[in-house]
């Protein structure tokens, strides 16, 4: 075997529209990881070649591209995605050629595909241990909005389900553009501040998300009294949003760049020397780099670019990722995840709060997990950043 020949990946985030502030964040991920290994000798002696394509956050165009990696790229290994209208553009395609991809968003479970890897947290990973916490801490009054997509109507059904086990009321629901101005939200907020919920629960992605949370602040919120309560909001955003606006509000990830241990701060070393800043580290840009060392292990042991042998390499496959140890599940190709809640502080900084004792098994159909699972219950951090 040739040692001087490449193992070439295909690399699908956005770089411009409504989501890069995201997409970029997962793209610089990927590509720490790809730079790690190749300088630790590559894989078997052959470095991993990104090759990399931005679909715009136009949704069409990640299945478009995805089928020009696999057809005329000869590429059978993708990372990709934030949206799950665009994994759900992805997911025939590599269905029907046979090709491996890796999912490392959030998302809202209720799918199992033999040809993705998930790295992202599932319902009962982020949701369960939200809706405790919130319910526990703030009340059980709580507001819906959302981006106007899958994966907001899907997680707000899921967290609905959950609120309402918990005896937790609904007060309201609504659902903005991809694309909505600061202005856009004003009816919204109004309406939030007029039936006055205990927290706000939001699945507003992207800059839609630094419109709503900036109208919030315009309109009199404060999270330190009602909170934003989110699965997607992080530390990009927030760096975006501001810390006045950004304030008291609430994100559930399994990462945080305010973790305090040796893996974290050398991984936001290696960010930092790479890119020239850590601001734009995400819960999503960890999970990117997670899963490209996670590939990258299984390549090692298989010695060959095919679906059906990474992936059985990949099943059960751990790695000691800056939030902590992960473990892909033999059971649903979903992955073992740590569970976090934190809140803004005034420099617009995450401070973690509470957080499950470990990593959690994911279990993207709810099987089992309610409300009531205590193995779901968060624990308060004493120390600031764990």
């Amino acid at each position: 075997m040739e040692t001087s020949k490449s193992w070439r990946v295909g690399l699908l985030f956005s770089t411009t529209g409504v989501t890069s502030i995201i997409e970029q964040s997962q793209l610089n991920g990927a590509l720490l990881a790809i730079d790690e290994i190749n300088a630790a000798g590559g894989v078997r002696g052959r470095p991993l070649e990104p090759v990399s394509y931005d679909p715009g956050s136009v949704v069409a165009r990640y299945g478009q591209l995805a089928e020009q990696l696999i057809v005329e790229d000869k590429i059978g290994v993708i990372f990709g995605c934030y949206m799950s209208s665009a994994r759900k553009e992805v997911l025939p395609v590599v269905e029907r050629r046979n090709a491996l991809f890796f999912y490392g968003t959030l998302y809202e479970g209720f799918e199992y595909s033999p040809n993705v890897i998930y790295g992202g947290a599932c319902p009962n990973q982020n949701s369960v241990p939200l809706a405790n916490y919130l319910m526990s801490t703030y009340g059980k009054r709580i507001f819906f909005i959302g981006s106007d997509y899958i994966y907001p109507r899907e997680s707000n059904r899921v967290m609905r389900n959950v609120l309402r086990q918990g005896g937790g009321e609904v007060l309201g629901e609504e659902y903005i553009s991809l694309d909505a101005s600061e202005a856009d939200f004003a009816p919204v907020v109004a309406r939030i501040m007029q039936v006055q919920p205990d927290a706000i629960f939001s699945t507003v992605v992207g800059q839609g998300c630094i419109n709503f949370y900036r109208a919030f602040l315009a309109a009199g919120g404060d999270g330190r009294v009602m909170p934003i309560a989110s699965l997607t909001t992080n530390e990009a955003e927030i760096a975006a949003i501001g810390a006045r606006a950004a304030v008291g509000h609430i994100t559930a990830a399994p990462y945080f760049r305010s973790i305090n241990s040796a893996a974290n701060r050398l991984f936001l070393k290696s960010y930092a020397a790479k890119f020239g800043r850590i601001s734009d580290v995400t819960s999503c840009c960890e999970a990117a780099y997670t899963q490209v060392h996670l590939f990258a292990a299984a390549l090692e042991e298989t010695g060959e670019m095919d679906t059906e042998a990474l992936h059985e390499a990949l099943l059960g496959r751990s790695f000691d990722a800056p939030q902590g140890q992960v473990k892909i599940d033999p059971d649903n190709n979903h992955t073992y995840l740590q569970s976090r809640i934190a809140t803004v502080d005034q420099r617009g900084e995450f401070v973690i709060k509470n957080k499950v004792r470990r990593p959690v098994k994911p279990d993207p159909y709810l099987v089992s997990p309610a409300i009531h699972d205590w193995s779901l219950r968060t624990q308060k951090v004493v120390a600031a950043g764990e």
